[in-house]
């Protein structure tokens, strides 16, 4: 009898030979192993699974270690855990036997750490799950990874005297419509300057438009539970969320990398590399 696979750990982690910055990068919304349960048990097929899905946003960051900074990267999808929410955000309309929700607008829109629905609205399942389930896909998936992450920014910290976490996503080109001539192609997260100091966002924002790319700050997107429970800036850790249009690299429809994904790809190499420099500086970043 054939074994079946074994699921992946949580994460892929990539380090680089010496740890020459304060830089780390992330991406938590990446990962596209979809277990089996989860395609039989949905009313969704694959692709629309995907939607919620950051495709292909891993493949931008793997050049990271040669610039000297770990990158760390979800192997689960955003439909099986969300680990840009906290733990506790459970939703009782999706998890037989909670008592209650968690009291957050994300949960009641579906948008749990378990989440009920993909993009669009779009429900997942016909009925619930078992409690145990989703306790279950907390401890395989949501708490290595932040496990991991906590200590590479404590690692970070020790060495370098500060921590700059660079968390990593992508946005589909609908939510910028309603923006209009305003339309980034890039949206910087610091929560309001509550995450990370505005000095480094102005640096990364430099980065970004010296490529010519229209950057914005914290609009429609300021960041969720990652800058929040990390960014320290007065302990100078630094949490600063990329939005990036996935139009620039990927065929939305298809789910599939365009014919301007290498050109798109050595564009964020270059990015990467100047933002691994500003991490490297051995001016510490003072809290404002």
């Amino acid at each position: 009898m054939t074994e079946k696979p074994h699921p992946p750990a949580a994460f892929t982690l990539l380090r680089p030979e010496t740890e020459e910055t304060a830089v780390i990068f992330a991406s938590p919304h990446s990962g596209a192993y979809y277990p089996d349960s989860l395609k039989q048990r949905s009313v969704l097929n694959i692709r629309q699974l995907r939607s919620s899905e950051d495709a292909f946003v891993d493949r931008l960051l793997t050049c990271a270690p040669r610039y000297g900074a770990s990158f760390i990267a979800a192997q689960y999808p955003r439909a099986w855990v969300d680990l840009n929410r906290s733990d506790d955000e459970l939703d009782s309309a999706l998890i037989a036997g909670l008592e209650r929700s968690h009291p957050g607008p994300r949960v009641a829109a579906g948008l749990g750490v378990i989440p009920r629905v993909v993009s669009g609205g779009r429900a997942i399942y016909r009925g619930k799950i078992a409690q145990i389930e989703a306790e279950t896909r907390l401890n395989h998936v949501w708490r290595p990874y932040h496990a991991a992450l906590d200590d590479l920014l404590r690692q970070a910290h020790r060495r370098h005297g500060q921590a700059i976490l660079i968390d990593v996503h992508s946005m589909p080109s609908e939510a910028l419509d309603s923006l209009g001539a305003r339309r980034p192609r890039i949206v910087l997260g610091d929560r309001y300057g509550a995450s990370a100091v505005r000095s480094l966002v102005a640096q990364i924002e430099s980065v970004f438009a010296d490529e010519g790319l229209a950057v914005s700050r914290n609009n429609p997107f300021a960041g969720a539970y990652i800058t929040q429970r990390y960014g320290r800036p007065r302990d100078n850790v630094h949490v600063v969320q990329i939005e990036i249009d996935r139009a620039l690299y990927m065929d939305e429809t298809l789910i599939e990398p365009s014919e301007e994904f290498e050109a798109f790809r050595a564009l964020m190499e270059r990015t990467i590399a100047r933002i691994c420099a500003i991490g490297a500086q051995p001016m510490r970043l003072a809290a404002e």
